[in-house]
């Protein structure tokens, strides 16, 4: 990674009249963390997203790989903030719902933006444990659709409560089932297509990512 981070993280900074406690509680990470991006001993942050949403600007532009500022810059978390609102990780792969994509290869590459005070009322945890994705397949017809966005929290990741919708790993592939604890102590993950058949896995097979909180599609 460039060493024109500290630079351009340093000349935002002063251009958006932030310090370094400033930029450290938009990010979510400790001062002494944002230091050591300023004084050039950490080049390659793993929070550099939320640096660069924080200070109204782009990773590339920030890790010099284009000179604009502005390009593919996202609102900024300060003036999110200001509007009441909350910037959530967007997850670049679909959640299979019928068989589909790798657990570990979730990467967010962009935020949006949702109510704070929504969010308040909507989650157990914190938002920063909120990550939104999109589901993919029929298995989940019609409660979920094919592409349909899924809101996904991650602070519940212990299925506590019977026939919620969870996210989840089983094997290599993500999930997002309808999960029922039976008796017996093995978990059922039930589809809402009747034509698709349950699946039964003990705990040891699952990964719970997070249960499902919201449903948003295209009308």
């Amino acid at each position: 990674m460039s060493a024109v981070l500290p630079e351009r993280v340093a000349k935002l900074m002063k251009k958006r009249g932030l310090t370094q406690s400033a930029l450290a509680r938009l990010t979510g990470v400790k001062q002494p963390s944002i230091n050591s991006v300023i004084m050039g001993r950490t080049l390659k942050p793993r929070f550099l997203h939320e640096i660069a949403q924080a200070l109204g600007t782009s990773t590339s532009y920030l890790v010099g790989e284009i000179d604009d500022p502005d390009e593919g810059a996202e609102l900024p978390t300060l003036l999110a903030e200001q509007l009441g609102m909350r910037m959530i990780p967007d997850v670049d792969i679909a959640y299979s719902m019928g068989g589909g994509s790798l657990v570990d290869e979730y990467v967010s590459e962009k935020r949006v933006p949702f109510r704070q005070d929504w969010l308040d009322r909507a989650l157990r945890g914190r938002p920063s444990d909120v990550f939104l994705t999109r589901g993919d397949g029929d298995s989940m017809l019609p409660t979920i659709l094919d592409g349909d966005d899924v809101l996904v929290n991650r602070a519940e990741n212990v299925i506590d409560r019977q026939d919620r919708i969870w996210a989840l790993g089983y094997g290599e592939l993500a999930q997002i089932k309808r999960v029922r604890r039976l008796p017996s102590g093995m978990f059922q993950l039930n589809s809402d297509n009747p034509v698709v058949s349950p699946i039964e896995a003990s705990e040891d097979e699952l990964h719970v990512v997070g249960r499902v909180v919201w449903i948003g599609r295209k009308m």
